[in-house]
């Protein structure tokens, strides 16, 4: 890819890169390369693509969103029987996915271990805190939000 020279393409050019971001991490989820001790995230290698255009930047961010947010999300679902349990897949996802964006897609230079601890504790406290008083005060309207 050569720099980007217009808004229209930088736009499109951004847009796919998230769109490809997010099919490789549900691609790689559904065969289950992206957990576990050894792991596969096919959607880690479009992490070069700043390399060919900025437009990557805004791409992969909104890539690396709305997987974790898709992963999450269908976790959440698969689990809404068990509400406590339900709030782990978006904590899990955003915990693992995160920092090997902003490592790789960013340059931050912090070990990835130690931003999953704190892309994890802030998961925790958004999720499994807010989230939970959330669910706490809108379950008794859940027949109104089906």
């Amino acid at each position: 890819m050569r720099e980007t020279k217009s808004p229209a393409r930088a736009l499109c050019q951004g847009a796919l890169i998230a769109a490809m971001y997010v099919a490789l991490t549900y691609l790689a989820a559904q065969f289950g390369l992206s957990s576990g001790v050894i792991q596969l995230r096919l959607s880690e290698a479009l992490c070069v693509m700043p390399i060919f255009t900025a437009a990557a930047i805004p791409g992969l961010a909104l890539g690396c969103f709305l997987a974790n947010a898709l992963i999450g999300a269908v976790g959440t679902y698969l689990l809404r029987r068990r509400p406590l349990l339900a709030l782990l897949p978006p904590i899990a996802a955003n915990t693992v996915i995160v920092p090997f964006v902003l490592r790789y897609g960013y340059g931050m230079p912090d070990a990835i271990w130690y931003m999953m601890g704190t892309v994890g504790a802030g998961e925790v406290l958004s999720v499994g805190v807010l989230g939970f008083l959330l669910y706490l005060s809108l379950r008794r309207h859940a027949a109104q939000l089906a």
